[in-house]
């Protein structure tokens, strides 16, 4: 199969190897469109145009770059949720937990809070049909529960401490996806964003955060990209305008059928004074790195934390006639000072995905000294001069290494195992009611909320089951992690996410280097002019 995928890749071209000067027809695509015929009608097993149209396709594209992609009819809608920032459903997070659909968390106000399900429910039954026990896959669970905005799913579950079955009648609606992860005062002049993804609806959620919680006033800003792989280059250039003054350079674009497009803050900046810092890591990447790069390039806050990712790929959406996408790289981002965001893939695809664990086994990640740029990549910053490096991805102002203090094999095998998350789902789906009323509001839990000892026996156990032997002296030193994470889980369950980085952020080491820094100074310009 993979012999005719080659053989069709360039099937396509035929919409690209029409001479129009004269409208006659290549001989490249005579030669193509010869083959592609051979195959579909002399192969020895039955095939459909349509499968080598889509092998086509998919064969060009892998021999472009990394992140040029073809996306089906049946895949552009959910491909598309993360950036539109919605969906039509019901509103739950869940977890497959032996083989049953558990419900995690009901969304506020969407309609399966509103009809009273609960998390810790365990759904039996969708329209009747029993999907608990049968290896039902969660794509497939999920078509059953989701549907057009308006439309009606009924649903079964079973609740503890409750005899019966409860049946729920749920009409569906508009379900949300948040980009925002978290804002709140680290303390009374510092407050902390957090964001997962660069989407439609990112700004509004910024800005109803910053209204709400007042964080306009603040005198120093935390803004965390770990672990943000990007998403609409509107939004990066939006926030990057809240800290850039007007007329500065935000990035630019080009390609080679692409003329250079150049984008620049305007006047509408409302963080342009206040004490900047940026935490990025290896996972930050696209928009992530549009913005760290165009506050590192005018030197106007302080980038801290890991190289990032290095994908500087701009991709426009291509509809074809079935209603599938392509997503077809047509340019480069660049920084302020002439930096390419991208990082090399000429050494093939596979050798791209694995980059990030060459990092690690080179000892990128682990410290400062083992990483060095060539004079080729050396750059200057807009402002001060400074250099900077290309390359690929962002280089921090101040490196720290990854945090490996709390890793085991033991815990890692608890996680791969699914026992962490289903003891954890276990014990919320027994004793949500008792926290609830033990602990009112999330600030007198996260005060006095003491683990039992008894739970992490029963992880333990748990973990035996599974085949995880349990390793003494690896436990010692992922146990205040794990307890960790355990509260915080807890508190995003029964609270709201933010509260779950309130707790995790303990072990956040780009975090409170950022802190410690702040305590240190109270211009962020002028630290990076004397230190840097």
């Amino acid at each position: 199969m993979r012999r005719i995928k080659l053989f069709c890749i360039c099937f396509l071209l035929f919409f690209f190897s029409v001479n129009q000067a004269n409208n006659t027809v290549s001989a490249d695509y005579w030669k193509l469109s010869k083959a592609y015929y051979s195959i579909l009608k002399c192969y020895v097993d039955s095939l459909s145009e349509k499968d080598l149209v889509e092998y086509a396709i998919q064969g060009m594209l892998k021999e472009l770059d990394p992140h040029s992609v073809y996306i089906s009819k049946e895949e552009v809608e959910r491909a598309n949720e993360s950036i539109v920032g919605n969906f039509d459903g019901i509103g739950i997070s869940f977890q497959m937990i032996d083989d049953t659909l558990t419900v995690m968390q009901t969304i506020a106000g969407c309609p399966a809070e509103k009809v009273g399900m609960l998390a810790g429910d365990k759904v039996i039954a969708v329209f009747d049909k029993t999907i608990a026990g049968v290896k039902m896959s969660t794509n497939d669970i999920s078509k059953l529960i989701r549907g057009p905005r308006g439309t009606e799913v009924s649903i079964k579950v079973v609740r503890h401490g409750v005899a019966n079955p409860i049946d729920f009648l749920i009409t569906r609606d508009k379900i949300p996806i948040y980009s925002l992860d978290a804002a709140y005062f680290i303390n009374p002049q510092t407050a902390y964003i957090k964001l997962n993804s660069f989407a439609q609806n990112t700004m509004n959620e910024i800005y109803d955060a910053c209204d709400s919680l007042n964080l306009w006033k603040c005198d120093n800003l935390i803004l965390d990209l770990q672990g943000n792989g990007g998403g609409l280059l509107s939004t990066a250039l939006y926030l990057a305008d809240e800290f850039l003054e007007h007329q500065k350079m935000i990035v630019y674009t080009k390609g080679f059928s692409e003329p250079q497009v150049n984008d620049f803050a305007t006047k509408n900046g409302r963080f342009e004074d206040v004490n900047l810092i940026i935490l990025v890591d290896e996972s930050s990447a696209s928009a992530s790195e549009i913005v760290a790069g165009a506050v590192q390039d005018w030197d106007r806050g302080l980038v801290v934390g890991r190289r990032t990712f290095g994908k500087g790929l701009v991709q426009r959406p291509m509809i074809l006639p079935d209603g599938s996408h392509i997503r077809l790289t047509v340019a480069r981002y660049y920084t302020p000072s002439g930096r390419c965001i991208q990082k090399p893939y000429n050494a093939g695809i596979e050798a791209y995905q694995k980059e990030l664990m060459q990092r690690y086994i080179h000892g990128e990640m682990q410290t400062l000294d083992s990483i060095n740029f060539p004079d080729s990549l050396r750059y200057q910053t807009c402002s001060l001069r400074r250099i900077v490096y290309g390359g690929g991805g962002i280089m921090p102002d101040v490196f720290v290494p990854i945090d490996t203090t709390f890793y085991s094999d033991y815990y890692r095998d608890l996680l791969a195992k699914g026992v962490l998350n289903k003891t954890i789902a276990n014990y919320i789906t027994k004793h949500s009611h008792f926290i609830r009323k033990k602990y009112p509001t999330f600030e007198h839990f996260n005060k006095n909320f003491v683990l039992e000892e008894s739970f992490l026996s029963e992880l333990i156990e748990n973990g035996e089951k599974q085949g995880v032997v349990f390793n003494e002296k690896e436990w010692d030193t992922s146990k205040p992690f794990v307890v960790l994470q355990i509260k915080a889980l807890i508190a995003r369950d029964l609270w709201a996410s933010a509260d779950y980085y309130k707790i995790m952020n303990q072990f956040n080491t780009s975090l409170i280097k950022a802190l410690d820094i702040l305590s240190k100074t109270k211009n962020i310009k002028q630290y990076i002019k004397t230190n840097l």
